[in-house]
């Protein structure tokens, strides 16, 4: 039997020195980032504030438990402001911070890059899948009404 090994990778070449540093900064600020609304709630904070029920209406599937949460990680972090008006019922309304604000050309570079390579967004706003071709995509494509009725 052959023997099959995996070469390994060659050292980065001299003139792109590795920095540990880069990296680490680099890993704050996508642990910062991550979570699966975040991204949602800066996209539609980018617009305007918007006060909780605004948000919630505006990212289907998110829950208020969710949102709450991943708003004061945000808030935490300093990307997201949080203003209370001292009003009956009060009023909570939430914005970017000017560190978040500057992460708009990112957001803009990402919906580029989205539609570039076959994540145009639907009528809805949310990313649909390429189509597949071939008998897969087109029973997928037909109600589920239709399948049944054809058992």
């Amino acid at each position: 039997m052959k023997k099959m090994t995996i070469e390994p990778a060659e050292p980065p070449a001299a003139s792109e020195p590795c920095n540990g540093d880069l990296s680490a900064q680099f890993h704050r600020a996508l642990s910062v980032l991550a979570g699966k609304w975040k991204g949602d709630i800066l996209w539609q904070l980018v617009e305007r504030k918007r006060r909780f029920g605004e948000l919630r209406q505006s990212i289907p599937g998110v829950t208020q438990h969710m949102l709450t949460t991943q708003l004061r990680d945000l808030e935490a972090n300093g990307l997201v402001k949080r203003t209370v008006y001292p009003e009956v019922p009060p009023r909570v309304e939430y914005e970017m911070t000017p560190s978040a604000k500057a992460l708009k050309p990112v957001f803009d570079e990402l919906y580029r890059w989205a539609q570039e390579h076959g994540f145009p967004t639907s009528a809805q706003g949310t990313a649909q899948p390429k189509p597949q071709s071939g008998d897969a995509a087109e029973r997928e494509s037909q109600p589920l009404k239709a399948d049944r009725r054809s058992r």
